[in-house]
């Protein structure tokens, strides 16, 4: 089914024009839209169809891109790109120079903030609300935040800022009491006690108004209103939250009403300081698997078959990486009660759900707050306690001074469970899980590894637990594993040991992870041509295996690196460190890894290949490194 109407769509100018009746069937066709779009692609459905309504009004009662709207997340931007003429590239949504799932900046002057991590549109909002003042221009300052990204630690240090400077700007309030999972934590409940607190200001209005009215007495009782309407705020919401921090508070509102959105954005148009509208939407409206979704399952998906529900799922020969880690967890807890479990939001993605369900007091998911849930997991450790922190390897970046300061510092027995590392694929840039190794490897006593195979993950796993000299974290990458035998019991894998999968004498690869299989395959290409490579699997990036990185270098053969993670402080960047601290200078290294840029969103075997980590490049480089190699050992 082809929409013309929308994908002839330049610019959100025509909304000005259109009735509460012709936006409403613009609402209807753009959920269609998006219900059809992603079924094919997949991405953020549930987000985007709850913020339809919410999205049209926005770009009815401002002028984008004078007037600035900042998505924080970014996920919930789909129905703003329809409206700001991109609804034709929906085809190569989050495919490979497709269509960004998040604002980017150099898609449409429309995006004024390129964000995939939450809770910081209100300290961007602020940081343009002061240019605005600086200039001395009048444009209109919106940022739009989840219930879910509130809880952020940063969002709330923001709120602080603008309430106390006094900034004119708009927060839209986006509480579909869901982020990916659903939200937790106090200031949630404070939201719950709003949304059933009715319009308050419109009662405190109306007092003022009939108090006026009183003759005689009228004026003198009209003159006490503002301590009568702070008496009402107490009384008639329980959460005085917002106000008490310098914004004027106005809902809660309909989110998928117009009437109730075009009254309540025109008043905060003309309402002068910080103005906080709480808007009540529901995730997922107008597809019934996804509004009656409680978990968040259809947060962001792949594709699905549209009639049913049902997701496509690609085929899979091992568990997935996420499931096998908190399984081995799992399994360990009912030996062990000392373990828990922490994650930031992300008990869904990082599979959570049987651990809490099997040992709700031992699971904490402290929502979008990276940097507690770290210092939480080393304050259970000062308590000999066993914690897993389950976090992204892209979120881990945001409590690297808590693992640093909080955890390393202090060698607590941490277990950090380093989810979707390396290349991600469609959620692009934000996300790719590239840095985890360069902003951990520096950092004294932590120790950091990555499984060859799924079998090796639950030794690892194991290993990780059982150690008692401090912090340790266990890389895995987002997908499956590849299928191999699954030993019954598990063991321990002594720390700073690797393994030699295939003999070698003419060069060397050292790798782990993802790359093993491809480091395995151009070896035995080569071996076809009579080059013999040696493949070690550098399952612990730190501490390496000095005793055979010696023996490696007193060969003299040359060395080749390869890693899913940036290069700058990597692993390889490791394995020079070592050369040369030993004075390895006449052994030829190469490292190949992710270059010194951002990975932009695609398939990861099209990224791979872009940057050039695939067997025939590794088969290239050794062939290049080798002849020379073999000329200097002949002379």
């Amino acid at each position: 089914m082809v929409h013309l109407d929308l994908l002839s769509i330049k610019n959100p100018q025509f909304l000005k024009k259109l009735s509460n009746h012709e936006l409403e069937k613009l609402s209807a066709e753009i959920r269609q839209f998006l219900i059809e779009k992603l079924s094919e692609t997949g991405g953020h459905i549930g987000p985007n169809l709850g913020v339809v309504e919410l999205t049209i009004a926005l770009h009815k009662v401002f002028d984008s891109p004078n007037d600035k709207f900042i998505w924080d997340v970014g996920h919930q931007s789909y129905v703003h790109k329809i409206l700001t003429g991109r609804a034709s590239e929906f085809d190569t949504l989050r495919q490979y120079k497709g269509l960004c799932g998040f604002p980017k900046r150099n898609e449409s002057e429309h995006d004024v903030w390129e964000t995939g991590h939450s809770s910081t549109s209100l300290s961007a909002a602020m940081g343009m609300a002061i240019a605005r003042d600086l200039k001395k221009s009048k444009e209109h300052i919106i940022p739009i935040i989840g219930d879910g990204a509130l809880t952020g630690g940063m969002a709330l240090e923001a709120l602080n800022h603008i309430g106390d400077e006094n900034k004119d700007m708009i927060v839209v309030l986006n509480d579909n009491e869901m982020s990916i999972a659903p939200n937790v934590g106090a200031l949630h409940n404070v939201l719950g006690r709003l949304r059933t607190a009715g319009k308050y200001h419109w009662v405190k209005d109306e007092l003022e108004y009939l108090l006026k009215k009183i003759p005689a007495v009228g004026g003198r009782l009209a003159s006490t209103a503002e301590r009568v309407k702070d008496s009402l705020k107490y009384m008639l919401v329980s959460g005085v939250f917002f106000e008490e921090l310098g914004f004027t508070y106005l809902g809660p509102v309909d989110g998928h009403s117009y009437e109730d959105l075009f009254e309540n954005l025109q008043y905060a148009k003309k309402t002068k300081g910080p103005v906080l509208l709480h808007v009540i939407t529901k995730k997922g409206k107008g597809y019934k698997p996804a509004e009656t979704d409680t978990i968040g399952t259809w947060h962001g998906t792949g594709p699905y078959k549209i009639e049913t529900g049902d997701f496509v799922k690609p085929k899979v020969v091992g568990p997935a990486w996420s499931k096998l880690v908190s399984e081995t967890v799992q399994k360990l807890a009912r030996e062990d009660e000392r373990i828990v479990a922490v994650t930031p939001a992300m008990p869904v993605g990082s599979k959570l759900e049987a651990f809490a369900e099997e040992f709700p007091d031992r699971m904490f998911d402290v929502g979008i707050a990276e940097q507690h849930a770290t210092t939480l997991a080393a304050g259970l450790a000062t308590q000999n306690m066993k914690p897993f922190l389950a976090i992204y390897s892209t979120f881990l970046q945001r409590a690297y001074d808590q693992v640093v300061h909080d955890i390393c510092r202090q060698n607590l027995n941490v277990f950090i469970g380093i989810d979707r590392a390396g290349l991600v694929g469609a959620d692009g840039e934000t996300h790719q899980g590239v840095f985890d190794i360069a902003f951990l490897r520096h950092i004294p006593n932590i120790v950091l590894m990555m499984a060859k195979d799924e079998n090796e993950g639950q030794h690892l796993v194991n290993t990780a637990l059982k150690y008692d000299e401090g912090p340790i974290a266990l890389r895995y990458a987002r997908g499956n594993g590849i299928g191999v035998e699954m030993d019954k019991e598990l063991k321990e894998i002594p720390i700073g040991t690797w393994e030699v999968l295939r003999e070698g004498t003419d060069a060397v690869i050292l790798t782990f992870g993802t790359t093993i299989e491809m480091a395995l395959e151009a070896a035995e290409q080569l071996a076809r041509n009579g080059t013999s490579i040696r493949v070690v699997n550098a399952r612990f990036i730190k501490p390496m295996d000095e005793k055979m990185l010696h023996a490696i270098f007193q060969e003299g053969i040359p060395v080749l690196t390869i890693e899913e993670a940036i290069l700058q402080g990597g692993f390889g960047s490791a394995v020079l460190e070592f050369a040369q601290e030993n004075q390895y200078f006449e052994t030829p290294i190469t490292r190949i890894g992710i270059p010194d840029r951002f990975i932009e969103h695609g398939s990861v075997s099209k990224l791979l290949e872009e940057i050039g980590m695939t067997t025939e490049n590794v088969i290239k480089t050794l062939s290049s490194m080798i002849p020379k190699n073999k000329k200097v050992l002949r002379s």
